[in-house]
């Protein structure tokens, strides 16, 4: 079913679809909405999420297998240099 949505529907439509279906999932008590839609629509919503995550995560720098970088201390002033 993801492969079809993945393949069949535009990004944008996705994560709007996905949050519909959640919506419905959760008026399931009716009689043709179902709760089966809540982790439905979690996954069509998670198609498009999950790339924006990661490209997030890649734009602050923070991606796999990369290291924080090392905090400096502001408070203590520089030593003097004695490149002239």
């Amino acid at each position: 079913m993801l492969v079809h949505v993945r393949r069949r529907v535009p990004p944008g439509l996705r994560l709007v679809l996905g949050l519909l279906l959640i919506c419905g999932g959760i008026l399931g008590f009716l009689p043709i909405l179902g709760f089966w839609m809540i982790p439905l629509g979690f996954a069509v919503a998670m198609l498009d999420l999950v790339p924006l995550y990661r490209a997030g995560l890649r734009r602050a720098g923070i991606g796999a297998g990369s290291r924080p970088l090392p905090e400096e201390d502001t408070d203590e002033p520089h030593p003097p240099s004695d490149n002239r």
